[in-house]
């Protein structure tokens, strides 16, 4: 299996483009993703992680113009995003009617991350759509903590981004699709720092 580094980011986007599946390093865990614009590019990201058709993957996008792009942003997701992305953070968020329902087997709903790094961001830029970003592992088991456990756990892969992880955790999960906050799954960032900064740029009218 064919490992790169940030010099290879071209390289990298034209696998995607291609529908091939790469692992890469996130601040969290390492992550497998594809292209979130191509059924097949999904399909080959399931069988390299053996992931059941009933559960939807997660996307991550280069920045906050793109998240605006699929999904309805309000003003109360707005400044979570601002505040809290890039970093440990996954928002749930209503998707809009133009993104065509294969993308999350037909829910209402997107998991959304914005690129932890500057090579996640160029790389999205490069290949031109958000990526389906999930852990590197086989669906239901533990997610690899090193490359030689990556190429173990996921031998379909078509290379893997050389990289460093931070906080070695997976993201908090945060829904903002209705009147309450809710986590549901805890993780780097806690639902008092959330509502803190929510009610602090409520309070004060500063949303850019």
């Amino acid at each position: 299996m064919d490992r790169f580094t940030a010099r290879d980011i071209e390289k990298l986007a034209d696998i995607l483009r291609n529908d091939g599946v790469i692992a890469v390093p996130t601040d969290t865990v390492y992550g497998v993703c594809a292209r979130m614009d191509s059924l097949k590019a999904q399909e080959n990201l399931r069988e390299v992680k053996n992931r059941p058709r009933d559960k939807a993957f997660p996307v991550m996008c280069a920045d906050l113009k793109q998240i605006e792009e699929i999904a309805c942003v309000n003003e109360k997701a707005k400044i979570v995003m601002q505040k809290f992305m890039p970093g440990p953070i996954t928002v749930i968020l209503k998707k809009k009617e133009e993104i065509p329902t294969y993308v999350n087997g037909g829910m209402e709903t997107l998991a959304i991350r914005m690129a932890t790094s500057d090579v996640l961001h160029d790389l999205i830029q490069k290949c031109g759509f958000p990526l389906y970003m999930t852990s590197a592992n086989q669906s239901g088991c533990p997610v690899a903590e090193s490359l030689e456990e990556i190429e173990e756990a996921c031998p379909k892969l078509d290379g893997i981004l050389e990289g460093k992880i931070v906080f070695g955790q997976a993201s908090t999960i945060v829904d903002l699709t209705g009147d309450e906050i809710r986590i549901l799954r805890q993780g780097p960032i806690h639902i008092e720092q959330i509502k803190e900064e929510l009610y602090e740029r409520l309070s004060t009218g500063s949303i850019d």
